[in-house]
């Protein structure tokens, strides 16, 4: 394909670099790092655990301090992308990565995996931002930009669940520090390659003073309600600590939006989010993400405490959603996101999900592995990864390129703040759930201890078929959410403009700038 191409008005415009397919090599590899790194973790930490001597009720914090790092910090590690540029970002937040991965490797105590976890948060959320702003700014052809981001999207889809089968090898096999000590590679491949591949297109850096005010609100507000999604699955809903981490977080939000709206140089420009089309895909993404998750987590437990499986055997049981996710995202999103509204790909992806999910909601005790597992994990993959894609392109498309990392790190929080409150919301319903199942049947279990443990693993399932008819509920109205907001036309075959302009090829409402 010409490296140039001609805009309607005459005006040529650039196709990109002519490394940028072999720079996405590099920003792929470093996606498939962060992606693997927030499910290996999960297989290892029962054996962290035990080696760090970290109690039950600390172990969340191996979880908890990542995500509150990295969903607090990614509106600022976007602006931060936008202020040094894209390239510097990305190569310094896989290096910080690396060097935290190895310290997370080589812990000897709690207070010291904690710190690691944390670092690992705070340079993920200036990574990830970056890696998908590259991307904005680097594709700008329409039908390039659909097989980049059908790469990116399946990597970021399917990741997850490569997670499990490389946390299961390695723990199994190795020793659970492998599984901070395999980022190392991964990093120095990518930022090497990022840094003697990478040429990041001029004019598009933001460089306007910080904004302080908004970058303290902003971290503050998500941090609070991260963490209190996290307080309300170990402490409940009412408690006061998690009630009151919820009021600070509106509080702090709402402050943030109010200053975002009078200074100059806004860390969030609200241009970004106002457009009906951004706006619509961050929050049915937010919205599907909460689905997903949780759902993750349910299959795994599933799996291995009804099921018995093996972590390793856990990990290949998720293949199916993998290869979903592959046909998906680079097969109909790739093909089709040229062709038509983003919307009759997102919002029909959401419901083949959905379809997935109805299935899990038959799951028992007995239930076989290929007649309902294996045939929901092809749906679910499949529908996320059409989804996925063209929102992500979406997301991005028609920005200016000052803020394109903002825009990439809104992409983030949403999934972010969406798996956090997934992950508690979900996990809360189906312990309830558990705990009324069992209240009601452990008196017919009688006195016979083969009886109480039947009922108790029937229990476990009952409540996770609960929260997955929940989980179908938010991907139906993730797909609502896409038929009433995203009216933007296909992602056409010319090239890719930024700003208004492309606005108003795509029929995106243009917002005042």
């Amino acid at each position: 394909m010409s490296e140039t191409a001609t805009k309607a008005n005459g005006v040529p415009a650039t196709s990109g670099d002519a490394n940028r397919w072999k720079a996405l090599v590099f920003i792929a590899l470093a996606q498939l790092m962060v992606v693997l790194d927030a499910t290996i973790v999960n297989i290892a930490l029962p054996s962290a655990q035990q080696d760090l001597g970290i109690s039950d009720g600390n172990r969340q914090w191996v979880v908890t301090a990542y995500a509150l790092a990295f969903g607090g910090l990614l509106l600022f590690g976007g602006r931060i992308a936008d202020l040094w540029g894209r390239k510097r970002a990305f190569v310094v937040g896989l290096t910080g990565f690396a060097a935290a991965s190895a310290l997370g490797g080589a812990a000897t105590s709690g207070a010291m995996m904690f710190g690691a976890r944390a670092l690992q948060g705070v340079f993920g959320a200036l990574l990830a931002p970056a890696a998908l702003s590259l991307l904005a700014v680097m594709f700008t052809d329409a039908k390039e930009r659909a097989k980049a981001f059908g790469i990116y999207g399946a990597i970021a889809g399917g990741g997850g669940a490569v997670g499990f089968i490389l946390g299961g090898v390695l723990t199994e096999y190795l020793d659970w520090r492998w599984t901070f000590f395999v980022n190392i590679p991964f990093a120095i491949v990518a930022a090497l390659g990022a840094y003697f591949v990478i040429r990041e297109p001029e004019g598009g850096r933001n460089r306007n003073p910080l904004d302080i005010p908004g970058v303290l609100l902003s971290t503050l507000g998500l941090v609070s309600l991260v963490y209190g999604f996290t307080r309300a699955e170990s402490n409940g809903w009412g408690d006061s600590s998690t009630v009151g981490l919820f009021i600070a977080s509106a509080v702090l939000l709402v402050s943030f939006v109010v200053v975002e709206a009078k200074v100059k140089a806004p860390l969030l420009p609200l241009r970004v989010i106002t457009d009906r089309n951004r706006g619509g895909i961050y929050l049915s993404l937010g919205i599907a993400i909460i689905a997903m998750f949780g759902t993750f987590l349910f299959l795994t437990y599933y799996l291995q405490v009804v099921k018995g499986f093996t972590p390793i055997k856990t990990g290949f049981a998720f293949l199916p959603m993998i290869v979903g996710m592959m046909v998906g995202s680079t097969q109909i999103g790739t093909r089709l996101m040229t062709r038509l509204p983003a919307r009759l790909l997102m919002g029909p992806g959401f419901l083949v999900a959905a379809v997935g999910m109805l299935l899990m909601t038959q799951l028992e005790i007995g239930s076989s592995y290929a007649s309902i597992i294996l045939p929901a994990m092809l749906l679910l993959g499949l529908g996320m990864g059409t989804a996925f894609m063209p929102a992500m392109s979406l997301a991005t498309l028609g920005v200016e390129p000052r803020d394109a990392g903002v825009a990439s790190a809104m992409v983030n929080t949403s999934q972010q703040v969406g798996g956090a409150i997934g992950t508690a919301l979900l996990n809360t319903i189906a312990a309830s759930a558990t705990t009324a199942y069992i209240k009601d049947h452990i008196a017919s279990a009688g006195t016979s201890k083969t009886q109480q443990q039947l009922v108790a693993l029937q229990g476990q399932v009952h409540g996770y078929t609960n929260a997955i008819w929940f989980a179908v509920g938010m991907l139906v109205a993730a797909a609502a959410i896409v038929s009433v907001l995203v009216t933007a036309g296909k992602q056409g075959g010319g090239p890719v403009a930024t700003g208004d302009a492309v606005e108003d090829e795509l029929a995106v409402p243009v917002i005042a700038h």
